[in-house]
């Protein structure tokens, strides 16, 4: 592979809403500049970018994957992100690693819920942006109603730069606004492009959009503003100088219409990008939280940052990195910075689809991967020993499915064990928990489809055959009145000596102030060795529940009195009196349980709202309020974790695949009494068998 200099180096992210064409543009791209000599489809399950079997099986996008292209002695680097919300943190990272947000909209569909939260990511980042409206030759594809969609539900700013020339089966051709010229394409969908005559019904109309770009144009530079408003007109010189710092600025973000299948668009596309996008040599220095910079230079020190890591089979970890500064060479070594630890190295490599291919070296803009690193993860600086510098971690995003997980063969546990590290190494919104609390392994993700995809590449990868079940919910257990006087006495002689140890408790609610042992011992009733086994006694029992089997929280223990012997007591017997006493004062103190609630937030079309808000409330939950979010609206509300451990795919139901949700601990509250009466029961018939 070839090396480019920075300036001749774009970087793009693919983004957008399931099914919106990325894929299939991503393979478009790949042909027409020659990367490869077929173009590769996900329905036949041939795509550069689709490779994984869940992928294939799936037909669609899990993990962002990569290529590399040439065009016109440019080097184009193409991350094909995923449009599924159970996959938005790996886009989401992906996006932060690049320079241009390529966001695809199709124009049978328009604008959907992960368009729109990819779409803010960019803007939150400040990247240039690009709106490609994809499918043109589909049955009812409409480039004016989807642009108009776009710029009502994303922003005004997106105006069209390269128009279609007809639609659904008649569209053959677009329309260069700014440079006026019209343009055909194959009609078998091979290479090349023919240049033509504007249509002559479309004239009036390009005309008039012309003079809106150069307008926006314009105000990218004061001299030039200056000119237009005084001449109305610019040079073509003027323009194409003008137009990459409207787009680098944010004040124009252009759309185009293609379609990836039958290849038209694509080559303009791409021209484009190569004339008016930004290289990394044009983004802003790169700075941590201290206000330290690395310029994007070669000159400068080296920096990376690990955005993604991929388990294969027979390579094992592969880290990819985006190369912020500086230049590294082979057979070398870093610094991670965020572990303050250095790597070694043989290979750099350039993924390119499911292959890599070997580079001597790296330098600003270029998205590489290393083999088998020891400490290096997702999120993690990397750079020169000599000038270290640590950038800001990528945002957490909280997982809202959980299920406990376990091999089917007991045998294989161990084995299970280092597979779930190797899987959440990989994808850091996959959470393992080891849950002593509940006596499970559980594995949380960002929705049902993650998490059966996580469990297929356990099963491909590690060759173990796992089950999932329905977690343990975590309730508490707590009391509701005082009591008094009570005893706890653990009495036993066998023969030798015996174990003898009294001791005598009140118990009382203790709401918010968790776990209290009061010493009210007088007179030396318990020596003072033993009162520290009492309280060791009760807190045992608390964790091992009462009546629930779960951890008893927020209760207030006074220890006032009790009797001892002089042989036959000891720390254990001290310990079993404490917690004898305990479980019968508490089973006296009216128990009762909390359950965890849960802070939902869900975002969903308007029309949904009602359907939305009906099945949070059949679920025990309460709304909180609403809020417009773009055509959408955010429902907050706080729900039991109980009726939550399903709703990733019935909310999909709900609303179609277009609805999203985040969840959050929020507090304990008590549990309705016909629940807690089946946990109870559930609890008792556990401790018969």
């Amino acid at each position: 592979m070839k090396k480019y200099d920075t300036k001749n180096i774009r970087n793009i992210c693919l983004i957008g809403h399931n099914a919106s064409g990325k894929t299939s543009l991503g393979e478009a791209i790949l042909f027409d500049t020659g990367a490869v000599t077929r173009m590769g489809s996900v329905l036949d399950g041939n795509s550069t970018f689709d490779f994984e079997p869940e992928e294939v099986k799936r037909q669609g996008t899990i993990s962002t994957a990569f290529a590399v292209a040439d065009w016109k002695k440019h080097k184009i680097q193409i991350s094909d992100t995923s449009g599924d919300a159970n996959f938005f943190v790996d886009a989401r990272n992906a996006l932060l690693a690049n320079d241009v947000a390529a966001v695809v909209i199709s124009a049978v569909d328009g604008v959907q819920v992960m368009t729109e939260k990819m779409f803010e990511v960019a803007q939150g980042e400040n990247l240039p942006t690009l709106v490609i409206i994809s499918k043109m030759d589909r049955e009812r594809a409409n480039f004016e109603k989807t642009i108009q969609d776009a710029q009502e539900s994303l922003s005004k700013k997106i105006a069209p730069l390269i128009i279609p020339i007809g639609a659904e089966d008649n569209f053959k051709g677009v329309v260069d606004i700014l440079k006026q010229k019209a343009f055909a394409f194959p009609a078998d969908g091979s290479k090349g492009i023919e240049e033509i005559d504007i249509p002559a019904d479309m004239a009036d109309d390009v005309e008039a959009s012309r003079e809106s770009l150069i307008e926006v144009i314009a105000e990218s530079d004061d001299d030039l503003m200056e000119k237009y408003l005084e001449t109305m007109e610019l040079s073509e010189d003027e323009i194409k100088k003008a137009l990459p710092k409207a787009i680098l600025s944010g004040l124009l973000m252009p759309a185009v219409a293609v379609s990836a299948t039958k290849n038209v668009g694509i080559e303009t596309l791409l021209d484009l990008i190569c004339d008016s996008f930004p290289a990394p040599s044009d983004r802003e220095p790169r700075t941590n939280e201290a206000g330290d910079e690395r310029a994007p230079s070669e000159d400068a020190p080296f920096s990376a940052i690990v955005f993604k890591t991929v388990q294969d089979k027979f390579t094992g970890s592969l880290a990819i990195c985006r190369v912020w500064s500086g230049t590294i060479n082979a057979d070398s070594g870093f610094f991670n910075s965020t572990k303050d630890e250095k790597e070694r190295f043989g290979q750099i490599l350039v993924p390119f689809g499911k292959k890599q291919e070997n580079v001597p070296k790296a330098g600003p803009g270029d998205i590489i991967a290393f083999a088998k690193l020891k400490v290096t993860k997702v999120g993690d600086t990397i750079c020169d020993e000599s000038a270290k510098i640590e950038y800001p971690k990528f945002p957490v995003v909280n997982p809202v499915i959980t299920y406990a997980v376990h091999a089917k063969d007991k045998n294989e546990e161990d084995k299970l064990g280092q597979a779930l590290n190797r899987i959440a190494e990989e994808d850091p919104t996959i959470h393992i928990i080891r849950n002593k609390e509940v006596r499970q392994t559980q594995i949380a993700g960002m929705g049902q489809v993650h998490i059966d995809t996580s469990i297929d590449k356990i099963k491909r990868i590690f060759d173990i055959d796992v089950e999932l079940l329905p977690p343990r919910i975590p309730y508490r257990e707590t009391i509701r009145k005082k009591v008094e006087g009570v005893e706890g006495k653990h009495k036993k002689q066998s023969g030798g000596r015996g174990q003898f140890g009294v001791c005598y408790i009140n118990v009382e609610p203790n709401p918010g102030n968790g776990f209290e042992f009061v010493d009210a011992i007088v007179g030396g009733s318990i020596p003072r060795q033993w009162i520290p086994s009492v309280e060791k006694g009760i807190v045992d029992r608390m964790s091992k529940g009462v009546i629930g089997g779960y951890q008893v929280v927020d209760v207030k223990v006074t220890l006032y009195d009790g009797k001892y012997h002089d042989v036959d007591s000891s720390d254990a017997a001290f310990q079993m009196a404490g917690s004898k006493g305990f479980k019968v004062a508490t089973e006296q103190a009216a128990p009762y349980l909390l359950e965890p609630v849960w802070n939902l937030e869900v975002l969903c079309p308007e029309e949904c709202m009602g359907d939305v808000m009906g099945d949070i409330s059949s679920r025990r939950g309460k709304v909180q309020g609403m809020e417009a979010k773009g055509k959408n609206q955010l429902v907050k509300a706080q729900v039991p974790m109980a009726e939550l451990l399903r709703y990733a795919p019935d909310l999909k139901s709900i609303t179609g695949g277009r609805g999203t949700f985040t969840v959050e601990f929020s507090h304990y509250e008590e549990v309705p009494r016909d629940i807690q009466e089946k946990v109870v029961a559930d609890f008792t018939h556990d401790e018969d068998e």
